[in-house]
């Protein structure tokens, strides 16, 4: 990860895609609109898991097995998904490195907080 906030720090800066650091006013609304094209990019992958559940439920009309009409509407959608995962890793790493923080570290802290957790939601055993 360390590498990839590296690689997008050079990146936004070459694109010209930072996040615009002027004054407060302009900063601010950098990072809102930041924040829209990230969300924006989180409802392209609902999208392409809709489209991966309707192609599912056609195919499964069609006589097809449940499990192989789940399987090839996953592949159907794998190359999309990958491109709006991308999408949203480039925007995440923009704020990340905006804020100076780094998501690997962060991210290895948060999974130990979670895993200590009290509330945790219990799975049912098979």
């Amino acid at each position: 990860m360390k590498q990839l906030q590296e690689y997008m720090k050079q990146y936004h800066e070459e694109m010209n895609w930072k996040i615009n650091t002027d004054n407060y006013e302009k900063t601010k609304s950098s990072l809102l609109n930041n924040y829209m094209l990230l969300t924006t990019e989180v409802a392209e992958i609902a999208e392409e898991l809709r489209e991966a559940f309707n192609k599912t439920n056609s195919l499964i009309n069609e006589g097809m097995d449940e499990q192989q009409a789940f399987n090839i509407a996953k592949e159907s959608i794998k190359e999309n998904l990958g491109k709006e995962f991308a999408d949203c890793l480039a925007y995440i790493t923009k704020f990340a490195n905006y804020f100076e923080v780094d998501i690997e570290d962060s991210f290895y802290s948060k999974m130990e907080e979670v895993k200590k957790r009290k509330n945790k939601d219990i799975p049912v055993k098979k």
